[in-house]
């Protein structure tokens, strides 16, 4: 290993000081290593590309209806190989799959509840751009009834408040894991040598000032009146009334787009808009919404559906989509000024 390697703190270090500082349980740090591990195979996966016969559809369809790629599908299977085997899970649940997989015969003490989103981004596989994997783990509820899939889905009903961890994986020029477990957010590079995962940075904040959003610009003729005013403004520049020009960044892959945020600052906006009402919005609040806006409050930001917080919204289906607005606390507030909201929400 090179000294700079050599000299930088792995994540199963790190996890045992911060299970000392904040006594977290095992399970838990074990829990989040056994994602790093799945983390490794996928971005391996990643790398070979159309050597491994990895690229293009799977032929098959997610619980959303949604065409599944050749990777989704490799990801998925990855992550439920490495988390299965430690005993620390009472069950998974992947917006691959529409049912938990109950993990222990018998949940008695078995403590914890994984979620995830394989990959994250699945458009940008075949043009070789940035893709992740999320995840969040919950405290099983003592008493669960885990004697059937159907049944099981109780359990990770859970506000995003009372996520014990989350983060990502992050597959672009480096692979990166990030990993918030309630004390400040800390980010990760894979050093490909050993196999290891070093800390690079820690304790990440995000600018409270920004001069970026992220929003699909495709879907505006379909945006509530609270979003077009809310980019019209910023679109104006110094002659608009925020006195300032903005750029706009959008990567189609919200992995990407979070990340951005947490490096230099900025917001993420995916409305709820004219197309996508009846289904409540278009990204996930167990797979997606909740672990990122877990890590955008850790590092200090803000997470809003535009009429809450996110970590307060109480769950009604494992599916349940909603609209998700995060990124710089500020910004996050004068979006929420568009909606009539108390600033205050912003947390």
């Amino acid at each position: 290993m090179n000294s700079i390697a050599a000299s930088r703190i792995s994540l199963s270090r790190y996890l045992a000081e911060r299970q000392r500082a904040l006594a977290l349980s095992g399970a838990l740090c074990q829990t989040v290593e056994d994602v790093a591990r799945a983390a490794r195979r996928i971005a391996a996966a990643v790398a070979r590309g159309a050597l491994g016969g990895f690229l293009g559809e799977a032929g098959s369809d997610n619980v959303q209806g949604e065409a599944q790629k050749t990777l989704d599908v490799v990801a998925n299977t990855i992550l439920l190989e490495e988390t299965a085997w430690s005993g620390h899970l009472a069950a998974v649940a992947s917006e691959e799959m529409a049912h938990p997989w109950l993990v222990a015969e018998t949940p008695q003490g078995v403590p914890l509840l994984l979620l995830f989103d394989p990959l994250d981004g699945s458009s940008n596989i075949d043009v070789n751009a940035p893709i992740g994997t999320i995840f969040s783990v919950l405290a099983c509820p003592e008493g669960a009834d885990l004697s059937a899939e159907t049944v099981a889905e109780r359990a990770f009903l859970q506000a995003g408040a009372r996520q014990l961890a989350a983060g990502y994986a992050l597959y672009g020029p480096s692979t990166l894991f990030v990993l918030s477990v309630g004390d400040g957010v800390a980010v990760f590079t894979l050093e490909r040598e050993s196999g290891e995962f070093l800390l690079t940075r820690d304790q990440v904040r995000i600018p409270e000032e920004t001069r970026e959003f992220a929003i699909n610009t495709a879907n505006q003729r379909h945006w509530e009146a609270p979003v077009a005013q809310y980019v019209t403004e910023l679109l104006a520049g110094q002659e608009g009334p925020r006195g300032k020009d903005f750029n706009m960044r959008w990567v189609a892959a919200m992995v990407a787009d979070v990340h951005r945020i947490l490096t230099r600052g900025g917001v993420f906006l995916y409305p709820v808009d004219a197309r996508n009402r009846e289904k409540g919005g278009r990204l996930r609040l167990l797979y997606e919404a909740n672990p990122m806006a877990f890590l955008v409050e850790a590092a200090g930001g803000a997470a809003s559906t535009g009429q809450g917080r996110i970590l307060d919204l109480a769950p009604e289906r494992l599916h349940q989509r909603v609209p998700v607005i995060l990124g710089s606390k500020r910004e996050v507030e004068a979006i929420l000024r568009h909606y009539g909201q108390d600033a205050g929400m912003a947390r």
